[in-house]
């Protein structure tokens, strides 16, 4: 895929990866918009039952502004993965820099109804206007 890169780590045998992708025909660079894509995959390779129920996002953009979105779920969904089993959601992120990085955690809960977060690793949201700042 022209060059994306792909992020992931592993918390308790649930694997997150992260394609980002940016979207020129989302973004309007003289508006100063800028529109990512990423998809996601939410890999169980425990032997639990498991249930992603929020989510939480930090996108801090070039100038080092910090948004934090929570919520329930994942697109809507609160998707059960058995063991072996796996979630792939597309979502987007504007940014008014172009360029940026996200991370973050889902919490999940086991089938014994005990929650804990699984990291989203950080990844870059790179566009080919990322400005070249000399200090």
């Amino acid at each position: 895929m022209n060059g994306s890169s792909m992020y992931s780590c592993v918390t308790k045998d649930i694997e997150v990866t992260v394609l980002p992708e940016f979207v020129p025909e989302r973004s309007d660079v003289d508006e100063g918009q800028y529109f990512w894509a990423y998809t996601v995959e939410i890999a169980n390779q425990s032997s639990a039952t498991v249930q992603v129920t929020a989510r939480h996002w930090k996108i801090t953009d070039a100038n080092g502004r910090l948004e934090e979105v929570k919520g329930a779920g994942i697109v809507g969904e609160q998707p059960v993965l058995k063991p072996g089993e796996t979630f792939r959601y597309t979502s987007g992120c504007p940014l008014s820099t172009s360029s940026g990085i996200m991370s973050g955690t889902y919490r999940v809960v086991d089938e014994a109804g005990i929650a804990f977060e699984i990291e989203i690793p950080a990844f870059s949201l790179d566009s080919p206007f990322t400005q070249r700042v000399i200090n």
